[in-house]
């Protein structure tokens, strides 16, 4: 028999990291289960050597956070037996008992439960009694059927028996009172030994389970049960308390836990985590349905949580948390989002000020491991919801941790802020700096740094600067802002920080966020100084400017002399002797020109509206003479503060509103002052931007426009602009004449605003949309540019604002120039015809629009002593319904309905949306519910309704065919197919502010209080206006009489005109008592004289001007005849007449005439608005009635191009200026005729006034 061969190492490519002499044998082995768990017991109950943290404990009946040291195997085999034990309530809700003993002198442990015991019978598979089978051996467990939902913490079948493997020695014992047996069974040697069971009988209804175990210390590196360790435990006992609640005693070394409910566990936390002799913190509680309570308290920044399913204690949270979590952090973050615009807080933000509590049972939960620190299943896997209270949410968001967010958002912001600090440096690299040389040195306090309102500013600066000898230039540095200054206290801390602007005065100044400063000497520049347009805007740039040094460092603004305006004259009067006066203020200026008298020949006048209008030698001048242009801004107290809060904060709100209505017309800065107080700009100056402010922004209640509109308007009638003109153009003809002094983008955008008649925009559109104007596909923002689109007055205007009102109003004075009035005066409110929409300082408004008829009929019944009938809002063109809901004490609210039909059982037609809401909004929002429809990020709808949809509509008109199931069909209809598919909105007449006749902000509750308060105010100038016209009548009578004494006079010759001094004509004229009519004597056109008039004849002679006679001088000589004064008698006679109707015209006459031939006005644009439909109706045939879901033939986009009609008399287009190209030459059609320059359909119909 051949030797037995040596078993000798494989030889592998590794063999040089094997240990040397090992047999494949002895490399690779097999493990039984217990064995393996003993080798390896960190997956299964954790690490097994000791642990260092600071944990939640129980000493002294107290719950306290501490450092311990643990081994966290040792802690989960005992927390199996304690799970166990609670899961017997959900077996048997009877379990009332928990009985804990923890001997720690002694290494052992036990846990008793009363309830359904452990049935005491052998398990017919197994062999086995249950007992042991479940105690004893590996991976069985009664938590296998996952078809079976239980709220129980056992899962895996590991649970008991890893206690009992890592345990010198385990006893079970447990009584089962249905079979009336009593069991006891001990293992031994890490379940390595087992005795036989020892059954003995026992009561019917007793029923019990005891586990007692001694740890197994040697395999943890123990000797004894250690304090930390023991306190550990105990804590976890005071867990099992607060998660089975006042249902179950549990005691502990024979004492019961002081714990009865959730609630009182919570508080143990609570009590401990506050100061001694301070009240608990705060707490919510709510119990949601039978399986889930929360707790929620607050933290001082770092997010904490304690939960529990299935009185498991899950120490790193999990789903279950996160699902409580993410509700309030929702909410909170919404609420303080909603109340504080700027704070940008984040749902994560939020949570890191709670401290959560959770205790749940959820349906076979899943863990991250076995040591079942973490919950990982599926909120949709709960078996259950928990979904909290509105009450519960408010009280969470109603307490203190929405001052924790707004701290910690403004400690971020200041963090952030830091980043753009500047620093006290010789350099700093600012793009369009003109930096000081001695800035930032030794010299840095006597440097001032100039901030101008622009770049052309900034050359007016420089060239001053440029003035002064070379070492005072040394101390000036410039740099122009862009624009006006963020409202740095209403911003969020990303505007702030994005802002390049304040980022580079920080870093000029070299200021540091919110330091303190009590003088300038860590300042890169001693004096900041502003340097902006003698206007409105220009006040508000300082005030920004002020807000934000005050916002961020308001011991700055204490500092004397650090803040300085420059101010520049407003007007400049040169008289011919060389004489030059200077006037820093507009009520200055007029106090000089009105003491003048009758000796203001010689002055010539130039108004210096921006700093851009000064020379560079005027610059130089300014600086000569510092001292007349610089002013200190000077701090006094705390009212000063308070009024920069005032104009700037959204706090103060109803406090701004009443600082604006305490304003009085006339307010101004003395600019005479070398000292200004803060409180003082802001009341006396920046008052008059946010008067003006709101002023572009609110309507008046009398003629319903803004100012851009009115001076649109004035010059219309200016220039009898019947005759169409290129917008361009006559946006620039607006600017010059009116004295408008903003972009002329926003002027041309403001005159297609009042072209526009689609529907939703104008009820009566004052100017002609001859082009395209826009569309309600996109709210008018579709019109063509200005430069390819005309307009020109409508005709009806002149029917709204008759040319006998002209000389009755107010014209304003701007650069010496006359403007449009305060206000004109329509003969129905316009306000309400065509409505209004605005936010300004302090105030917003809206007005919806409303029927002219209604109004007019309104009128009369006021003109006749009755009582008005309500209106409702009304839109011309549109098909669709107002319903009037529910009055309010500040207005009403009104539900705008649009139109949708069923077709058949699949097919729905809308023809109609609500007001404002536009066709490719709409489009877009059928788009987003069609299945299968892609948006343009490749996303498919997350709620598909619809199968497909057509667009049949034009440009003026909406038409969409809808597909849809038949069962999506009965759902839409059972929903209500308009609010299924958003055809409804609401509008609200609670926010009606205007403008009144005074110029006074007014609140108006509806529209017929606007109505009441403008028919006065109309009567009153009715009455003006009969005045007028009698005396204007009674002045011809008076002119037509001097002509016929003057003819008859020089046929008799008695007055010789030839071979005559023009002073002795003038003085016989005046001798003989003929009346001297001066040129401009109640010549008003439009309520404007024309400026640029040729000059007068300066003759005078004893108080005779030579022109006062030209009415009669001007005659041709063919006229000095017996033929002409027969022909002025007869119109002398014609002219009393109308005197003598006109003394028996009573002011309401007068009006009610007027209406009727407006009346006869809206008839033509209800026969246009009429023949426009049939045009389209024939256009697109019978598309529209087809059933079924079929392309329909497509209407025309433009209806007024296919229904114009060429009339006999071409009109030629005004060019106000240089000859320029037809919109056909620069090859835009722009939706006119180029080649005829035809008027609109309008034209067939209207006849001007």
């Amino acid at each position: 028999m051949a030797a037995a061969t040596k078993k000798v190492p494989l030889a592998t490519s590794n063999s040089v990291n094997m240990n040397q002499g090992k047999t494949i044998e002895e490399t690779y082995q097999k493990k039984s289960q217990l064995e393996h768990i003993l080798l390896r017991p960190d997956t299964y109950i954790g690490s097994i050597e000791k642990h260092a943290q600071t944990l939640w404990v129980y000493e002294g009946d107290k719950i306290v956070h501490r450092p311990v040291t643990y081994v966290p195997g040792l802690y989960k085999i005992f927390d199996e037996i304690l799970v166990n034990a609670a899961d017997n309530k959900q077996r048997d809700p009877k379990m009332d008992s928990l009985k804990v003993v923890i001997d720690g002198e002694n290494n052992l442990v036990s846990v008793y439960n009363n309830g359904d015991g452990v049935p005491v019978e052998i398990h017919k598979e197994e062999g086995v009694y249950v007992p042991e089978l479940i105690f004893g051996h590996l991976l069985t467990s009664s938590n296998y059927d996952d078809a079976e939902k239980k709220t129980t913490g056992g899962r895996n079948g590991y649970g008991a028996k890893l206690t009992n493997i890592f345990s010198t020695e385990f006893v079970i014992e447990t009584a089962d009172g249905k079979r009336q047996k009593k069991y006891k069974q001990v293992f031994s040697n890490n379940m390595g030994k087992k005795s036989e069971p020892m059954i003995t009988k026992c009561k019917e209804g007793e029923n019990w389970t005891k586990v007692t175990f001694k740890p197994d210390l040697a395999k943890f590196s123990m000797t004894h049960l250690e304090e930390d360790v023991v306190a550990l435990m105990k804590k976890r006992v005071v867990d099992i308390a607060g998660c089975l609640g006042k249902t179950v005693k549990v005691e502990l070394n024979g004492s019961r836990v002081p714990v009865k409910s959730f609630q009182d566990y919570v508080y143990m936390y609570l009590n401990s985590a506050s100061e001694p002799g301070s009240e608990r913190p705060k707490s919510f509680y709510e119990k949601v349905g039978e399986r889930w309570e929360v707790c929620v308290s607050l933290t001082e920044g770092q997010f904490q949580q304690v939960s529990f399913v299935n009185s498991i204690a899950t120490i790193k949270g999990g789903t279950h948390v996160d699902y409580v979590t993410n509700q309030i952090t929702n909410y909170v973050m919404n609420a303080v989002n909603k109340k504080h615009k700027n704070s940008n807080i984040k749902a994560h933000n939020v949570k890191n000020y709670l401290w959560v509590f959770v205790n749940c049972l959820i349906d076979n939960p899943a863990f991250d491991s076995q040591t079942k620190e973490t919950l990982t299943l599926r909120q949709s896997s709960f078996g259950s919801k928990c979904e909290l209270s509105e009450d519960f949410l408010k009280k969470v968001a109603k307490s203190d941790i929405v001052d924790n967010l707004l701290s910690w958002a403004k400690f971020k912001e200041s963090k952030e802020l830091k980043k753009t600090d500047g620093t006290k440096t010789a350099k700093v690299n600012v793009p369009k700096l003109e930096d000081a040389n001695e800035a930032g040195g030794r010299y840095s306090e006597k440097c001032t740094l100039i901030l101008t309102e622009g770049d052309s500013a900034k050359a007016l600066a420089i060239a001053g600067v440029a003035g002064l000898t070379q070492t005072e230039r040394s101390f000036y540095g410039v740099f122009p802002l862009r624009g006006k200054l963020l409202n740095v206290r209403e911003a969020t801390p990303k505007q702030l920080k994005e802002n390049k602007e304040i980022e580079c005065i920080k870093k000029i100044l070299g200021l540091q966020h919110h330091k303190q400063y009590s003088n300038v000497k860590s300042l890169r520049y001693g004096h900041l100084m502003i340097m902006t347009d003698q206007d409105h805007d220009g006040s508000h740039i300082k005030g920004l400017l002020i807000n934000f040094l005050h916002s961020f460092w308001p011991s700055l603004l204490k500092v004397p002399s650090f803040l300085v305006e420059f101010i520049t004259p407003i007007v400049k009067a040169t008289h011919r002797n060389g004489t030059v006066l200077s006037f820093y203020s507009m009520p200055e200026y007029e106090s000089w020109k009105g003491s003048l008298a009758g000796n203001a020949s010689g002055w010539s006048i130039k108004y210096y509206k921006g700093l851009g209008t000064s020379t560079s030698k005027e610059g130089k001048a300014y600086f000569q003479s510092l001292d007349k242009h610089k002013k200190d801004f000077i701090w006094m107290d705390e009212q000063d503060g308070d009024a920069i809060e005032l104009a700037f904060s959204k706090k103060k709100i109803e406090a701004r509103k009443n600082w604006l209505r305490q304003y009085e017309p006339g307010t101004h800065l003395d600019q005479n002052q070398k000292l200004i107080k803060y409180s003082d700009f802001i009341n006396k100056e920046l008052i008059l931007f946010s008067m003006a402010d709101l002023q572009r922004s609110i309507p008046s209640m009398v003629d319903g426009l803004k100012p851009g509109q009115r001076k649109i308007l004035f010059c219309s009638f200016k220039r009898n602009f019947v005759k169409e003109a290129k917008i361009s153009q006559f946006s620039g003809y607006v600017s010059e004449h009116s004295a408008y002094h903003h972009g002329e983008q926003s002027l041309a955008s403001t005159i297609i605003g009042m072209a526009q008649d689609f529907v939703g925009s104008n009820n009566i559109n004052l100017l002609l949309p001859n082009g395209q104007f826009g569309t309600r596909s996109v709210g008018g923002k579709d019109h063509a540019s200005a430069r390819y689109i005309y307009t020109q007055l409508s005709p009806i205007t002149r029917f709204l604002f008759p040319k006998d009102d002209d000389g009755l109003l107010d014209y304003l004075d701007e650069d010496g120039q006359t403007i449009e009035p305060n206000w004109y005066m329509p003969i129905i409110p316009m306000v309400l015809v065509n409505g209004c929409e605005g936010i300004g300082t302090g105030w917003s408004t809206f007005i919806p629009n409303y029927n002219p008829r209604d109004i007019v009929a309104n009128i009369r019944r006021l003109l006749n002593g009755e009582m008005m009938e309500p209106m409702n809002p009304w839109y011309r063109g549109f098909k669709g319904t107002i319903e009037k809901g529910a009055s309010k004490e500040a207005g009403c609210s009104y539900t705008v309905n649009g139109v949708i039909n069923e077709v058949n059982e699949t097919t729905l037609r809308i023809t109609e949306l609500p007001i404002r809401r536009w066709t490719d909004d709409y489009k877009a929002f059928l788009n987003s519910v069609t299945e299968g429809n892609r948006d343009e990020n490749g996303n498919l709808p997350k709620d598909p309704f619809i199968k497909d949809f057509r667009k049949y509509g034009d440009d003026a008109t909406v038409v969409f065919e809808v597909l849809l199931s038949e069962e999506n069909m009965m759902i839409a209809k059972q929903e209500g197919l308009l609010k299924k598919f958003k055809l409804t909105t609401t509008i609200s007449t609670s926010n009606m502010h205007l403008f009144d006749s005074a110029g006074v902000i007014k609140k108006y509750d509806n529209p017929e209080q606007i109505l009441e308060e403008f028919f006065h105010l109309r009567l009153e100038y009715y009455e003006r206006r009969k005045k007028v016209l009698l005396e204007n009548l009674e002045f011809e009578l008076l002119k037509l009489e001097n002509k016929v004494r003057f003819i008859l006079g020089v046929v008799r010759g008695e007055i010789i005109v030839n071979n005559r001094k023009r002073a002795d004509l003038f003085l016989e004229l005046h001798q003989k008592g003929f009346t001297p009519i001066p040129k401009k004597s109640k010549a008003v056109v439009a309520g404007a004289t024309d400026d640029k008039d040729e000059a007068e004849d300066s003759l005078e002679v004893s108080g005779v001007r030579a022109s006062d006679y030209d009415y009669l001088l001007s005659m041709a000589i063919g006229t000095l005849t017996l033929e002409k004064v027969q022909q002025l008698c007869a119109d002398h006679d014609k002219l009393n007449g109308e005197v003598d109707n006109l003394r028996k015209t009573t002011p309401i006459v007068l009006w009610v005439k007027d209406l009727e031939a407006l009346e006869m006005q809206l008839d033509v644009l209800d026969k246009y608005d009429a023949e426009a439909e049939e045009a389209r109706k024939k256009l697109k045939g019978d598309a529209n009635g087809e059933a079924g879901f079929k392309v329909s033939k497509q209407a025309p986009k433009n209806p007024r191009k296919y229904t114009k009609k060429a009339i006999n008399e071409e009109v030629s287009v005004e060019t106000m200026g240089k000859a320029s190209s037809s919109a056909m030459e620069t090859g835009q059609q722009a939706g006119r005729d180029a080649s005829t320059n035809k008027l609109s359909i309008l034209g067939m119909f209207y006849k001007f006034p």
